[in-house]
């Protein structure tokens, strides 16, 4: 299985192309850190990424360069000749789905507090419809539908 997750920093802001045809592709670097013993430095790959249509699109509005970021995807290599004539082989992530890891208040970016993931178009939240502004400035999701819920009284004792 060809199954690769990250987490890390992205390097620099994420660079939206689109193909001819039109389809948009974002390409960045996310800097994931390795394991290492205690006392001895820390040590980072630099790993680059490709995202394809709407994860590409969700990439560049919502993450920027320092934004810590989780992937899935997997691993694609390739080669090509330079001008010079040398063979050169490339290995990408492509990433199927990418989430948030921290909050909005910790990277200071502009998405969500409580961000959801986005893969390629199988997007879990209906961002739109569930997003509710609370009186603390924060954002909450619910499905919309409160009826299974009932006020429990305060005078008694919680049953747990």
């Amino acid at each position: 299985m060809n199954i690769v997750s990250l987490i890390g920093r992205l390097t620099a802001d994420p660079e939206l192309r689109h193909t001819q045809s039109g389809v948009a592709m974002a390409r960045f670097t996310v800097a994931v850190d390795r394991r290492v013993k205690a006392g001895e430095e820390k040590q980072a790959d630099f790993i680059s990424v490709t995202a394809w249509r709407q994860t590409a699109e969700f990439v560049c509005k919502y993450f920027s360069k320092g934004s810590r970021i989780a992937l899935t995807g997997s691993i694609r290599t390739g080669s090509y000749t330079d001008r010079d004539g040398n063979k050169r082989y490339t290995t990408d992530v492509w990433a199927d789905n990418v989430e948030f890891c921290e909050s909005r208040r910790d990277s200071g970016s502009n998405y969500d507090s409580y961000g959801s993931g986005y893969g390629s178009g199988n997007d879990s939240y209906s961002r739109q419809s569930r997003r509710q502004e609370q009186p603390s400035g924060g954002t909450a999701y619910s499905s919309g539908d409160t009826g299974d819920f009932t006020d429990m009284p305060t005078d008694e004792d919680l049953p747990f």
